[in-house]
């Protein structure tokens, strides 16, 4: 049951990795460019939502659809201000710009809200009447209670699974989802084909800041500190996630993120809490060595 129980936290984790890989991997698969800023939009989202329901008494749907809208409009500005004019630029000021950016947003975040930790509420409970009054109940127990499972992550586990489902089909059957494959195979053809690029491009930013909002909240709920600095290492977690799946692959995202949530998870259990950092990322390089492209990466010949 101990080893169950890791095992779901593992999963749990490994799904909120996933939902922020998938930003990494949608807006490198269509602009080619890695978003470092994206940890950071997690962290406008969570704060968004923080300060919605704790400070102006909002129920919780309405701050987490909140925070979607605020990060969606967020991607969308910061690409049109930032990235926009990089478009035909070298890959290495791309990069110097995306880590101005998350610094930026790291310093804001630090200016309007203090480095004072907030404590995350927990949305994800059911409140029962018994004779005694009234019980909060955070999560499910199985077998005699040997087996403990929380609201957040049945949510969060769940939540992983239709956003996939969902972005598979919005990407294979919708008229934009079509346009985003053109704009990731060849923007040149595609522009002659009459698709809007730019467009495009802006709303693979919206989209994946808006799942990052979701994942901040989902984050927050599960581990519940919030500081400026609260989306960096989950962002880079979440980025290793998509490489080590294959950056530019939906489906490699959640193998990715849920094999990265499983290992850490076990390395705290079994190995070392200091040392699990380091074996995931131990792991990545094993991978990179064995398949450079990701699990479900591909490799692209290029002729010359």
């Amino acid at each position: 049951m101990t080893f169950l129980n890791f095992l779901i936290n593992g999963i749990s984790l490994g799904s909120i990795y996933a939902i922020i890989a998938l930003g990494y991997t949608m807006v490198y698969g269509i602009a080619k460019m890695l978003n470092f800023a994206h940890g950071d939009v997690i962290m406008v989202g969570a704060y968004v939502c923080f300060f919605a329901v704790s400070t102006y008494s909002l129920p919780p749907l309405v701050g987490i659809l909140l925070a979607i809208v605020v990060c969606t409009v967020l991607g969308m500005v910061v690409e049109r201000l930032a990235y926009k004019p990089l478009r035909q630029a070298p890959s290495l000021a791309v990069l110097i710009t995306a880590i101005g950016v998350s610094y930026f947003l790291q310093n804001a975040a630090l200016l309007l809200w203090t480095s004072n930790t907030k404590m995350f509420p927990n949305f994800f409970t059911i409140t029962e009447k018994t004779a005694d009054g009234e019980t909060v109940k955070n999560g499910i127990q199985l077998f005699g209670g040997a087996l403990n499972i929380s609201f957040v992550t049945i949510i969060t586990i769940v939540s992983c699974l239709v956003i996939m489902l969902a972005l598979t089909f919005f990407t294979g059957k919708t008229k934009m989802g079509k346009a985003m494959r053109a704009c990731s195979e060849d923007k040149g053809a595609a522009q002659l084909m009459g698709i809007n690029v730019n467009s495009t491009i802006s709303l693979t930013f919206a989209i994946g800041s808006g799942l990052a909002a979701i994942a901040g909240v989902l984050l927050c709920s599960a581990y519940p500190t919030l500081v400026p600095t609260t989306g960096s290492m989950p962002g880079i977690k979440a980025f290793t996630a998509a490489v080590f799946g294959g950056i530019g692959s939906i489906p490699g995202a959640l193998l990715g993120g849920l094999m990265l949530g499983i290992i850490e998870i076990f390395a705290k259990a079994y190995i070392s809490t200091q040392l699990s950092d380091a074996v995931v990322f131990a792991v990545l390089i094993i991978v990179l060595l064995v398949k450079p492209a990701g699990l479900l990466g591909k490799q692209l010949r290029e002729k010359v």
